[in-house]
């Protein structure tokens, strides 16, 4: 059953076939011999048109069964930054105290309105807004490394320190002279097989993976910056690099378990329940009557479920793992096909894995 009428139908399998890359990541195409589902310009034989049925998003065809192709790796290269934002983010990066006009993007050859309706889609927020939150981050580095906030207003781009000041203190949260001991929360975007995640890292470590299109990630960006009193900022550190390069590691098939630093906060007994869930090996699930037998004999199901729920590091912390006791999929907040893609993942990599380390051995 497709989910687009029949002539647009035609005109997404005819962008298929001329492999058109106008249409990556307008829709998905499942191809139903073969149980797989990729964007417009993968490189693999093309299938006949009855053999095939399109979908709006990567999620619905999932939820239909198929599963991402290996060559054109939908769920990475549909969200993937086009070029023109790449370079647009580069631009930014090499000239942090410079602020990126629209005529300095098209006189590098970028479309400004293609940049602007990237940004709001993937960030929701202008790119205009993403330089400034760049250029604060790099200023409250300077400021915490000692450096004297005149010279940072002003090798910032800033033309005087009142401007430099309101904006500062808007974003930060607090004055420039008074923001010596004021923590930040890095966020960077990350494309996985199945689909976009938001990680957030402090100093101490991670605190936040979520894919990008979970329910009621706003109110989880509020309650984290409350939490830890610190205000959200785009960019990357050691914690947010190292996670990338694990889960990069973890989806290939090659990594069982993450040692990047995690930085969760919540109440004791929350935390036991998060410590129990990172214990659960590989490839392996358990119960919520379980994990509740283990911690103590008066602990409910009930609260296990809800510390669960408040588990806000995804696949680091694997609450994924846990099932009911007839082994039903139930109580994933990225929704219960990715969960049924990550224990698969797991049990078929893990024979791999298994021979890998015998042979090591």
């Amino acid at each position: 059953m497709t989910s687009f009428s029949k002539k647009k139908a035609d005109e997404y399998y005819q962008a298929l076939l001329d492999r058109n890359t106008a249409y990556v990541g307008i829709f998905y195409v499942g191809v139903k011999t073969t149980s797989v589902f990729c964007i417009s310009n993968c490189r693999a034989r093309k299938p006949k048109r009855e053999n095939v049925e399109f979908f709006p998003t990567f999620k619905v065809a999932i939820t239909n069964g198929f599963r991402p192709c290996k060559i054109c790796k939908p769920t990475e290269n549909a969200n993937e930054s086009p070029i023109e934002v790449k370079n647009a983010i580069k631009l930014v990066k090499n000239n942090p105290k410079e602020k990126i006009s629209d005529f300095k993007l098209r006189e590098n050859g970028i479309s400004p309105d293609k940049v602007r309706r990237w940004f709001k889609k993937n960030y929701s927020l202008t790119f205009h807004a993403f330089q400034r939150m760049y250029r604060i981050n790099n200023a409250y580095k300077e400021l915490k490394d000692g450096k004297k906030t005149i010279n940072t207003a002003y090798d910032t781009g800033y033309e005087s320190l009142s401007g430099f000041g309101y904006t500062y203190k808007k974003i930060i949260g607090k004055s420039p002279t008074k923001s010596a001991n004021k923590q930040i929360i890095l966020i960077n975007r990350l494309t996985t097989p199945l689909g976009c995640l938001f990680i957030c890292a402090t100093d101490r470590g991670i605190c936040l993976l979520e894919f990008t299109d979970r329910k009621m990630l706003e109110t989880e960006f509020k309650d984290l910056q409350k939490a830890h009193n610190a205000k959200i900022l785009i960019g990357q550190n050691m914690h947010t690099k190292q996670a990338k390069k694990e889960l990069e590691e973890y989806f290939k098939g090659e990594r069982q378990t993450f040692d990047v630093s995690i930085d969760a906060l919540g109440s004791e007994f929350q935390k036991n329940v998060w410590n129990l869930l990172a214990k659960i090996p590989f490839g392996t699930t358990t119960t919520y009557s379980k994990l509740a037998k283990k911690l103590s004999s008066t602990t409910t199901v009930k609260s296990i479920k809800r510390a669960n729920g408040f588990n806000r590091i995804a696949i680091i912390v694997p609450c994924h793992r846990v099932t009911r006791e007839d082994g039903n999929l139930i109580g994933y907040g990225g929704g219960i096909e990715r969960k049924k893609w990550l224990l698969n993942h797991e049990k078929s990599c893990k024979p791999k894995l298994i021979e890998v380390s015998k042979r090591s051995n």
